[in-house]
């Protein structure tokens, strides 16, 4: 077809065979900027296997909390506390390595009829505006973790694990996000201002 737009691959579409946990990062990284882009792509690694391996608990969590119901007719309340802790954590702790490799949702016909240069000012403004949302979110989660910690703040089940652990797990992993989102807006300044 004449009129059909190019595919565009970004996010895991654009990671090469094999890829796996690997982050590429960015050659458009200032020099004073690797370190922080390479001790970010390690902790998202890390990040990532622990959400993996929480995906798998609250997997089995909630399958022992299904058959458990069933057949002993006993009460699970820990269960799916502990069911929707884990998932917390691995959603937000992923949140900055599925951002790395730009895997979030996105719109790829207005990135492919865009001139370079114009797309290259899309990506800057949108990881500006990005950052500026999660840096806000950072320090709500942050705020939520310190009344929680606090006051002691528990769930109202009858298990009552403390509030404290989804706070914690949401401002760590908004605080990776946030800083993620930081390296790639000095990353898309510098293509801007070098012209790349």
């Amino acid at each position: 077809m004449d009129n059909e737009l190019p595919h565009v691959p970004v996010g895991l579409a654009a990671a090469h065979a094999g890829a796996g946990l690997h982050q590429p990062i960015d050659e458009a990284t200032p020099r004073w900027l690797l370190p922080i882009a390479r001790a970010l792509a390690w902790i998202n690694r890390g990040v990532m296997v622990l959400g993996m391996l929480a995906l798998i608990a609250s997997a089995f969590i909630l399958t022992s909390s299904v058959v458990t119901r069933y057949f002993l007719h006993t009460s699970t309340d820990w269960q799916d506390e502990a069911a929707v802790f884990c998932l917390v954590g691995a959603t937000f702790l992923c949140s900055a390595f599925v951002q790395a490799i730009r895997g979030h949702v996105g719109i790829e016909a207005v990135s492919s009829i865009l001139p370079e240069a114009v797309n290259r000012l899309r990506i800057a403004l949108v990881d500006l505006g990005c950052l500026a949302f999660t840096a806000f979110f950072t320090w709500k989660s942050a705020t939520l973790l310190h009344e929680a910690w606090v006051e002691g703040q528990t769930t109202s089940s009858s298990w009552a694990p403390p509030l404290w652990i989804p706070y914690a797990l949401m401002t760590a992993g908004m605080a990776l996000l946030t800083a993620q989102l930081a390296v790639q807006v000095v990353v898309s300044l510098n293509k801007l201002t070098r012209g790349r």
